[in-house]
């Protein structure tokens, strides 16, 4: 009996053991192959112990980087608030997600995202760091494209604020002529109906540019303006500063706001999308055929839509993809085609919270689709 009771426990001891080493085999392993930084770091400011990642993200030998001080191998310009967080560590304040640049051996900079904590009775810190040199790379991309596009609408603002004040000058100068032409003495109806029309024009052009100015003033100081907008008395002042065009190309425009009438939007920028959209479907017309142009409304749950469909030489929507809206993008060898005119509507669309898409296929036409924030 005394044999058979000491036999599983001389087995249970040495099983005991076996797992114990077992486990910090498993661990040493985790150790050394693990793709984060982990290491080991005395109080006196040098490293204790590494695993193979911190050699092989640095590029030095494990040698080297246990003979000098970590602090050297910092990126000059973050060496200063490095040591006051290590400072702080020593104070046994864990580190978390705190971020610094090393100096690789080839001169390269590196980025890494350290979490560490301080072992006061070993005056050690353990520490884990992830190399997000790639994610860095990736928001400095970004940040650059922001700042660029930024820039450029800045730039465009004050084109469109410089275009609008200076054009008023000569718009008053040609309203002034209306004033003075006598058309009692015109018998002719036909010069007659040139000469209203273009005094028309003219009258909407300035409301037009007043309307820029006063917009670009109430945004600099308080914001987009917002107000109920009809939508047919938006439309009859963008037909009525294109009526020649209209009538030149015979264009048949076609409107049902049945689903609803008002929106709550900006003028200006309403009647600029209006104008931009019009064009544009004149603009790429098929050949030797009448422009068709159909405007309407339509709810997609609570939210509002414009739906813009125009019969014309539409797009090639692989090619497009998301270049569509984008600044100086041009889809066609037409003369007049800027890259201008697509990146206005989708700006002044998005200021507002809305969101605008695109369906078109070649030789069929083009369909917008404006949805207003709801």
């Amino acid at each position: 009996m005394h044999l058979t009771n000491s036999q599983p426990a001389e087995m249970k001891e040495y099983q005991g053991n076996n797992n114990a080493e077992n486990q910090a085999d498993k661990l040493e392993k985790f150790f050394e192959l693990s793709p984060a930084l982990i290491c080991i770091a005395g109080y006196d400011g040098y490293f204790k112990r590494i695993n193979p990642s911190v050699s092989r993200t640095l590029g030095y030998s494990t040698e080297e980087l246990f003979s000098r001080p970590i602090n050297d191998f910092v990126h000059p310009d973050d060496r200063d608030l490095t040591t006051s967080k290590r400072e702080s560590l020593y104070n046994n304040a864990p580190l978390l997600n705190f971020e610094n640049r090393y100096l690789t051996k080839n001169n390269e900079t590196v980025w890494l995202s350290w979490t560490s904590m301080p072992i006061e009775s070993d005056k050690v810190v353990f520490a884990v760091a992830k190399d997000i040199t790639f994610q860095k790379k990736i928001e400095e991309q970004r940040n650059e494209q922001i700042a660029t596009l930024t820039h450029v609408n800045n730039e465009l603002k004050q084109l469109t604020y410089t275009t609008s004040h200076d054009l008023r000058a000569p718009v008053n100068n040609l309203l002034s002529v209306f004033s003075y032409l006598d058309t009692s003495k015109i018998e002719d109806e036909q010069t007659l109906e040139i000469i209203q029309m273009l005094r028309d024009a003219t009258a909407n052009l300035k409301s037009t540019l007043d309307n820029y100015l006063d917009t670009f003033t109430l945004k600099k100081e308080f914001g987009i303006k917002v107000e109920s907008l009809n939508l047919y008395d938006a439309v009859e002042r963008v037909l009525i500063s294109l009526q020649s065009l209209i009538d030149t190309m015979r264009v048949k425009i076609q409107l049902d706001f049945s689903a609803f009438q008002n929106i709550d939007f900006n003028r200006t920028y309403l009647e600029s999308i209006l104008l931009n959209l019009i064009t544009n479907s004149i603009k790429y017309a098929k050949p030797n055929a009448a422009p068709v142009i159909k405007i309407s409304t339509r709810l997609n749950g609570e939210r509002k839509q414009l739906i813009f469909r125009d019969e014309g030489i539409g797009f090639d929507m692989d090619n497009v993809k998301d270049k569509v809206f984008g600044l100086n993008q041009r889809f066609s060898e037409h003369s007049d085609s800027k890259g201008i005119g697509l990146y206005l509507i989708y700006n002044h669309v998005t200021a507002l919270g809305g969101q605008i898409s695109l369906d078109s296929k070649i030789n069929e036409g083009a369909c917008f689709a404006i949805t207003f924030k709801a």
